[in-house]
């Protein structure tokens, strides 16, 4: 007898009917509207047959208070199948989100390297690089072919004199060649140097150009400190009586003793932060834009007062570097507590504040020599200080010759 056609999809099952004359039963079932088929006699007393899987609770039926006995030998179809697969479910899960894992990791970029240029250079490429979304962690289907990210390097990069761009796997190694450009540095022009502030001149170092001043004069601002107009030798022209001058570019460095006003606030109340030692922390891991937390996976506990320190490290397999990140964030509880300063402290630490402010308005090169406190008043719970303070720094501007005058 022939199986019965899409059996399959609604299951099957093999059943074994054993007693005196079992081929009554599967008679009895024929009769019941029970569909048999592949029917053996495999002994006297014991037959099999194949039924679908919905018959099997009516032949149950048919079996109560009858002399057969029934064992169902194997089942087939996509009902068993599904059943079996649900066993699995955890297998099966693990292996999608392997294959989901490896489809990802296999379609980014893990390594993105330059050859052949400057430090500086390199830095700039690999900007380029990353505004055109080629960086460690970018899928490589949204990226540009090769050609064209070379192409548009040379575009954008003026330095280059040539790139070439190769892509193996995940990978993108990129040598480049350095264009020399070699700038002319344009002559300057005929110039004064002139005093940019007021003050006394304690050193001079004249390079070119005529000194209009020496050391220990007061100089205004405005002044000219060192002339670029230079007076030539015996050349003198009778008729117009004119003196000639030979006119260069004045160049040196003037230090002198300058001084500053500066007025400053402090508060008598000092905050101070202290650490706990209470501690929450959270680990992720990340792939280019995406981070997905490991541990913990509960919502993270933030304090009150806190300072967080954030520590990121890639994975290095003996050298090999994927794109891939561990972060681990760290939250410090802290308590903010007071205290009382004195007024002696108070005028050192406004002393402090305003010679650093000053020092770095005015640069490294100047030095602060004294300070002197010229006012001081308490109010409202501050402390605030009039200061004069005295610095030796370079004083010479440039200022261009008209040559029309």
């Amino acid at each position: 007898m022939k199986s019965v056609k899409g059996s399959y999809l609604s299951g099957v099952v093999e059943i074994q009917v054993t007693g005196d004359h079992p081929e009554q039963f599967l008679q009895q079932c024929a009769r019941n509207g029970i569909m048999l088929w592949e029917i053996k006699k495999v002994h006297v007393n014991q037959c099999t047959a194949s039924v679908l899987l919905k018959d099997v609770k009516e032949i149950r039926k048919l079996r109560r208070g009858s002399k057969f006995k029934i064992h169902f030998l194997n089942k087939h179809g996509l009902p068993f199948f599904k059943k079996r697969v649900g066993r699995k479910k955890p297998l099966l899960i693990g292996l999608l989100l392997s294959l989901l894992l490896f489809f990802i990791l296999s379609n980014m970029v893990w390594q993105v390297t330059v050859t052949g240029v400057p430090e500086e250079l390199e830095n700039k490429i690999k900007e380029q690089l990353t505004s055109y979304g080629v960086y460690p962690g970018a899928f490589t289907f949204s990226i540009e072919s090769p050609n064209q990210i070379q192409q548009l390097l040379l575009e954008d990069v003026p330095e280059l004199l040539w790139i070439g761009v190769d892509k193996k796997g995940t990978s993108f190694y990129l040598e480049g060649v350095e264009k020399l450009i070699i700038e002319k540095e344009e002559p300057a022009g005929p110039r004064h140097l002139v005093a940019g502030k007021s003050g006394v001149i304690q050193y001079m170092y004249v390079k070119k150009g005529m000194p209009e001043v020496t050391v220990n004069d007061v100089v205004e601002k405005g002044d000219v400190l060192v002339s670029g107009a230079i007076e030539k030798l015996n050349i003198i022209d009778e008729e117009e009586d004119k003196q000639e001058f030979e006119l260069v570019a004045a160049d040196g460095e003037i230090i002198a003793t300058t001084w500053y006003k500066a007025e400053v606030n402090v508060p008598l109340t000092a905050e101070h932060v202290e650490l706990t030692g209470n501690t929450n922390e959270k680990y992720r891991i990340k792939f280019g834009s995406l981070s997905i937390p490991i541990w913990p996976l509960t919502r993270f506990e933030h304090f009150e007062h806190e300072l967080i320190e954030t520590d990121e490290y890639q994975l290095d397999i003996f050298g090999w570097r994927p794109p891939i990140y561990f972060t681990a964030e760290k939250r410090l509880e802290s308590t903010p507590w007071y205290s009382e300063r004195t007024r002696e402290e108070a005028i050192q630490t406004g002393i402090r504040q305003a010679k650093n402010d000053l020092q770095r308005r005015l640069g490294k090169d100047a030095e602060i020599i004294t300070e002197k406190v010229l006012h001081e008043t308490i109010r409202h719970g501050k402390v605030k200080l009039s200061l004069y303070i005295t610095v030796e720094e370079n004083i010479a501007v440039e200022q261009p010759i008209n040559q029309g005058d």
